[in-house]
């Protein structure tokens, strides 16, 4: 039965409104009046923990559009929007959404959660690929590094993508394998053609796109790094190995549990012998010489991962080039550290840093500074998800 009086109810008066809207055809601003509707609600409810939403279906009540899977930002502009398309900043509490996908190229399928922060509609952003470990996936990692609290309080986009049972039994990303650590093939190609995907279909600033992951996402990450550094602009490398370190299991094992033997036997990225790679991408890599820069995190009690290894991600990031390192002492959380920053010889004190090295004494195999709520976390150590987001920030991409 209808009632005779005003609606007094502030929820209740959004949400009818919205469904005039509905009816008179204007979809986008209905879903915007239901986001405002749900968006207030939360804030006078209880919903002030740390944690963010780390399911699809929370995330897609937030979401303003989505389409197949995707959050798509309305064309028109928001009410209360300032001239000239000022962006509209929400208030900090607001939640951002947390969606789940696919992503289908030349070399298979993969799922993916895209993290995009509320309050920030108007801006470029930045994007962070975070690349999960073995047994994990997107919901266990982004609840571990809580990397989605910073992309709120910050305001980027977090891209979480999620390895295949079919394609690893352990959901291990395939780093140690010939056909998935070059450019063109394999699951570089897949992700990297996610991540264009992404650009396209996201307000994401394409000179701020970064890659992070933690051991074999790691390992993963730092073959991005080296293959694509016309895509990423810069690298984290928690608990991992370098690129091209290992060709089959056997010596995968080996290198994790002593290091590579040697430096990688392969062309640089300044090389044309790239195979599949499109001209104006070897042209970019080239005029840049080296791999993107790169932040290493690893544990010096790290018993699956030797952190020989993080000398040998330094190693090779800093290959041909001259540069100086800076080594400080500290504590971060509970742990001691030994933080050094390499920078160019050739352009004095005020250089941007070329690579950065956090070892973390008596840490283990696990992200640090990580919260319990995901697996293979480190709650003792400094902050990796913070200290990674603080460099690459420093790192957008250079043009020539």
């Amino acid at each position: 039965m209808r009632s005779k009086g005003p609606v007094k109810n502030p929820f209740l008066k959004k949400i009818m409104a919205a469904g005039r809207l509905t009816g008179q055809g204007k979809l986008a601003e209905a879903t915007l009046a239901i986001q405002r509707a749900l968006s207030s609600a939360s804030q006078a409810g209880a919903h002030t923990g740390a944690s963010w939403p780390a399911t699809a279906s929370a995330g897609v009540i937030d979401s303003p559009v989505v389409l197949d899977g995707l959050v798509r930002e309305h064309e028109a502009k928001p009410s209360g929007a300032g001239d000239a398309g000022a962006p509209v900043r929400q208030p900090a509490s607001t939640r951002g959404r947390f969606v789940a996908s696919s992503f289908t190229g030349a070399s298979g399928t993969r799922a993916f959660k895209l993290f995009a922060p509320a309050g920030f509609e108007g801006d470029s952003l930045p994007l962070v690929v975070m690349l999960h470990g073995c047994t994990q996936d997107p919901d266990d990692f982004a609840a571990g590094t809580r990397m989605n609290e910073l992309a709120q309080a910050e305001g980027f986009f977090v891209l979480y993508p999620a390895q295949a049972a079919r394609s690893n039994s352990h959901k291990c990303w395939n780093w140690f394998s010939p056909a998935d650590q070059r450019r063109g093939a394999g699951e570089p190609a897949l992700l990297a053609g996610m991540v264009r995907h992404v650009l396209q279909t996201h307000p994401v600033d394409p000179d701020r796109v970064y890659v992070a992951g933690l051991s074999a996402g790691g390992a993963m990450a730092a073959i991005l790094a080296h293959e694509y550094p016309d895509l990423f602009a810069a690298a984290g490398v928690h608990s991992g190995v370098p690129a091209g370190a290992a060709h089959d299991v056997a010596s995968a094992f080996s290198v994790m549990k002593n290091g590579p033997r040697a430096a990688p036997s392969w062309p640089s990225p300044g090389s044309t012998s790239w195979p599949n790679g499109d001209r104006e991408a070897r042209a970019d890599a080239r005029s840049r010489g080296v791999p993107a820069p790169v932040i290493v995190f690893h544990g010096d009690a790290d018993a699956t991962v030797s952190a020989a290894n993080g000398d040998a991600v330094i190693a090779a990031a800093l290959a041909g080039v001259d540069a100086v390192p800076e080594t400080i002492e500290g504590v971060g959380a509970r742990r001691r550290t030994r933080r050094t920053v390499w920078r160019s010889a050739d352009t004095g004190a005020d250089a941007p840093t070329l690579a950065e090295q956090w070892v973390i004494e008596g840490a283990p195999h696990a992200w640090s500074g990580g919260a319990s709520a995901g697996s293979y976390t480190d709650p003792q150590g400094p902050d990796a998800s913070r200290e990674m987001l603080r460099f690459f920030l420093a790192h957008p991409r250079r043009r020539r």
